[in-house]
């Protein structure tokens, strides 16, 4: 049977779980720089995917599938400049990008991706 890993748990969570060879994250938000822009929290939430996948042997030319929220779609262009200078551009995901309420006023972005592991 394989084993399934769990990192970082909170009371209702874990920051990411691998089974399988796979590897899925939570939804990650921007903790520094909430309130900010989109940019920036685009940016903060990109390193935590990087951070998260190293520590489970992975990285982000891994990346199989990333789901990313917008509270204001508004904020496509923007986010996707951060995100266009990020992706390893012969190892794209597929992709989808929402508008959603987010869990509060001060998150512009949540992301979350589904990587292989190594």
């Amino acid at each position: 049977m394989t084993e399934i890993k769990r990192w970082h748990p909170t009371a209702r969570m874990n920051q990411m779980v691998a089974y399988n060879g796979l590897i899925f994250t939570a939804g990650q938000v921007a903790e520094e720089n909430a309130g900010k822009s989109v940019a920036e929290q685009t940016a903060e939430i990109l390193r935590t995917i990087d951070s998260l996948l190293a520590e489970a042997g992975s990285d982000k030319s891994r990346i199989l599938s990333a789901t990313i929220y917008l509270a204001d779609i508004a904020g496509f262009a923007e986010m996707n400049n951060v995100w266009d200078a990020w992706v390893s551009p012969e190892a794209k995901p597929a992709r989808a990008t929402v508008e959603a309420r987010l869990t509060g006023p001060e998150y512009a972005v949540e992301i979350s991706v589904i990587a292989a592991g190594l």
